[in-house]
Order: structure tokens, then sequence, then C-alpha cells
């Protein structure tokens, strides 16, 4: 037989059992819906970071006192029982590092807040910035309208704000300029002062549902006991390790610790955000394998048995067409491709529903659609393996049959 008509054979002897061929695929698509799902999704989060991390800025780090990511552990209590860091060592951290670095700005944070306006009102879902006059700068920010905070504001502890766009668009939607007009933030007022210009979003969420006001007026009137951050920036990026280094030591100078006391706060890079995500990411692209592996090994276990099967049912048919010539390979080559079959439609099935549900990751990231390709083609390949190699024992028993057994069986 040629090709072709090995191929058109193969597709209708499939289609004439399509519930058990369904069935047997199957197991395959579930094997590779597991792993096309999870790395679309590590994809779609790997993305978030690099957007996340490019809008901190290049040059640019934070000391706080927790890391940057921790589950729990032993560990954990170690770092809830630091002292807080406060705002007198904030301020002066920064007289120590006056002139050794681009910008420092002190900032701390809450979530969680509603601000009103009028009769609009926003979701009680932005973050409220206490910070200084260096926050945009260090942060990345940018003015559209209005005036960024300045030294006098944080001196005074003024009752101002900057807000981002979200903000301004909720509490202002019909183009109304937000200047000088009064918000209300978690029942106490402010004047708008300024707008930032559009940040976008950043793993996953949006930078521009803030609010920022002077961080003395947040220290008094909020919350005096929250631990804050300091933003510092180096000059250039062949300055940033050294800076690092004067940064830990001046962090050591303000919080009081000898030389032989370990280090009560912590560093956090752009590089080790990236190396935490890495770490993760390789533990669940190491999980998935595992999981997609024992499932496409079950599913071409699936295969053969449907395949011996079909070759026990088919034994007439088989002597029928050995008795009039049919060649060995014309045999062997037609249950391979119906193997071949079942397992690449299980694997375009799991790679098409895998994509769908990882790219609601993505969705959920403000993404673009993302499609793993290097992963499609290699679950191709592995696929398209697992059906030669589970089909090849049924196949090679067909192509054997002795034609005058084979039409005795009278099946």
């Amino acid at each position: 037989m040629k090709l072709r008509e090995t191929v058109i054979q193969a597709a209708y002897s499939l289609q004439a059992n399509r519930l058990r061929s369904w069935l047997t695929t199957l197991g395959v698509a579930i094997g590779v819906f597991s792993i096309i799902a999870v790395m679309t999704a590590l994809q779609a989060v790997d993305q978030s970071v690099a957007s996340g991390l490019s809008s901190l800025g290049a040059n640019t780090f934070e000391i706080q006192k927790y890391p940057a990511t921790f589950f729990g552990g032993h560990g954990r209590s170690r770092f809830i029982n630091r002292p807080n860091i406060s705002y007198e060592e904030g301020l002066a951290f920064k007289k120590l590092m006056e002139n050794k670095a681009g910008n420092i700005g002190l900032k701390v944070s809450r979530s969680g807040n509603q601000a009103i306006y009028g009769n609009r009102s926003t979701n009680p879902d932005i973050t409220l910035y206490g910070a200084d006059e260096n926050f945009a700068t260090a942060n990345g920010f940018d003015i559209e309208n209005g005036r960024n905070l300045v030294k006098n504001d944080i001196r005074y502890s003024r009752n101002i704000a900057v807000i981002g766009r979200d903000v301004m668009h909720t509490l202002f939607p019909d183009g109304e300029n937000p200047l000088e007009k009064p918000i209300k933030v978690n029942g106490k007022l402010y004047r708008i002062i300024g707008v930032f210009m559009k940040k976008g979003a950043a793993f996953g969420q949006s930078q521009d549902n803030l609010i920022v006001i002077p961080i003395s007026r947040y220290i008094a009137h909020i919350d005096i006991n929250k631990s804050i951050s300091v933003t510092v920036e180096a000059a250039s990026q062949k300055e940033y390790q050294s800076t690092i280094d004067q940064a830990v030591g001046a962090m050591r100078i303000a919080r009081g610790l000898t030389i032989e006391a370990p280090n009560n706060f912590e560093l956090r890079t752009n590089e080790a955000l990236v190396e935490s995500f890495r770490e993760f990411q390789r533990t669940i692209s190491i999980g998935a394998f595992i999981i997609s592996f024992m499932a496409l090994v079950t599913a071409g276990v699936g295969i053969m048995n449907i395949m011996l099967v079909s070759v026990t049912e088919r034994t007439r048919e088989i002597g029928v067409r050995k008795s009039v010539g049919a060649p060995k390979r014309s045999i062997l080559r037609q249950f391979l491709f119906e193997a071949l079959f079942l397992s690449l439609v299980g694997g375009l099935i799991g790679i098409l529903i895998g994509a769908g549900t990882g790219n609601i990751v993505a969705v959920a990231f403000n993404l673009p659609p993302i499609f793993p390709v290097g992963w499609v083609i290699v679950s191709i390949v592995v696929c398209s393996g697992i059906g030669i190699i589970f089909g090849l024992f049924p196949a090679y028993r067909a192509a054997n049959l002795d034609p005058v057994e084979a039409l005795r069986s009278g099946k």
C-alpha cells in the first residue's frame, strides 16, 4: 500500500471505533494539558516579573524589614520579631548616605484604602503611601499634572496628596481638573496637588491605584508603629554594587548594630527577586514534568492495550490482506499510524486546552496571550514518541500473524 492509502486506512479503522479512540486520546490529552498549562502560566508570570522589575529601575534596590519573599517555616518568627525600621532611622540613613547615591526615598504603605470626593468613591483597594520628596524619582514615577511632594511638605506635615491615574479617573470621570480638590481618605481630608503619569501594571497589580501623602503626616496621623522601607537609586550601574555595600554599612550604623550583630534588615534587589522566582519556577516545572511524564506513560500503556485489542478483533482482516499479498511493512505501518494518530490527537487537544487554561494567568496579569512554542514542539515530539514506542509491539504482532492461522480464527 502507498503511504497515502495507509494513512486513509488507519483513519478509517479508528473512526470505526470512535468512542474507544476518543477515550484513549483522553489520557494523552491530560498529560500534555498539565505541562502546557503550567508552562504557559509560568511564562506569563515570568513576563510579569520582567516588566515589574523594569518598572523598579535597573539601578534601584530597597532596604526593608522583611525579605522580598519567604514562605513560612521556622524562620518566619525571626523576621516578625525584628524591630521596625523607624522614620528616625531612615532619616539618619539618608544623612549617612548623602552624596553617595543618586536618590534615596523613604516610604511606608497600607493597602485597602478608600477615597471619596463629593458623591463619588473608589473601591477599598487603594494603596496609601506615606513618602518623602524622593518617592517619585526613586520609584520611577513621573508627574503628569500639578507638582510632586517637596521637602517643606514633609517638614510641615501638610495634608496634601498626589494621586494615581486610576484614582483620578474614578473620582473625576468627566475630565474635571483634580488639582486643589479635597478628597477624603479613610475619614481624613487631603488636598490634591498632583497626578502621577500612568505607569501600568507590575506583577499583575496596577501601579496607578495609589495615593501618596507626606510620610511625616502618615506616621503622625495614621500609623506610628509601621516599619518603613528605604528605596535607594545608585548613580549608575557601574556604582550599583558599591552603593549597596555602603548602604548596608550606613543602615547598620543607623540601627545601632555592633560589629558582631547580624543584619536585622533585608536588602531587596532585582537580582534577588529574579533568583527567587527562578527557583520557584524550577520547582514547579519539575513537578509538572513528573506528573506529565507519569500521565503520558499511563496513556501509552492504554494505547498499547487498545491496539492489542484491535489486533485481536481484526485478526481475520489481517489474514485476508496477507493472503492477497499485503507485505509485512504495510500492516506494520498501518497499525503504527493508528497508534500515532491516537497519541497526536490527544496531544493537540491537550495543547489547545492547556494553552487556554494557562492564559487565564496571563489575563490576570494584564498580559497579551502567550503561546509556549518551545513546549508545544516538545509535547508533539514526545507524543509522537509515545505513539510509536507503545504502538510498535501491537504493530509488530499484527505484521507477523500467520495468514492461515489468522483466517482460521474466524474473527
